[in-house]
């Protein structure tokens, strides 16, 4: 079982170095954007079904923010800034 353990971790190790870091997009509630537009820019940009999207558009709403993407820095930072033009508030943490 030792083994196994190591090996799981020079697997994550090795995706790490080839990928990079996981990242999330985290977009921010504002006063000026419609429900509608945060959907419609979510399954535009991110690739959300409209439910997924409008679940995010009420996380967002309630909680003040919601991670609404993941993956390494080069993966998101187009999306993030496709979103941004859109005029939402959008961040890469």
């Amino acid at each position: 079982m030792r083994a196994n353990v190591h090996a799981e971790e020079a697997l994550l190790e090795e995706m790490l170095v080839e990928h990079g870091p996981v990242k999330e997009i985290i977009l921010h509630n504002d006063d000026y954007n419609t429900f509608d537009h945060v959907i419609s820019s979510l399954v535009d940009v991110c690739g959300h079904d409209p439910i997924q999207a409008e679940q995010c558009a009420w996380i967002v709403h309630y909680n003040g923010k919601c991670s609404v993407k993941r993956g390494t820095f080069d993966h998101l930072e187009p999306r993030c800034t496709a979103l941004q033009d859109r005029g939402l508030s959008a961040v890469i943490a």
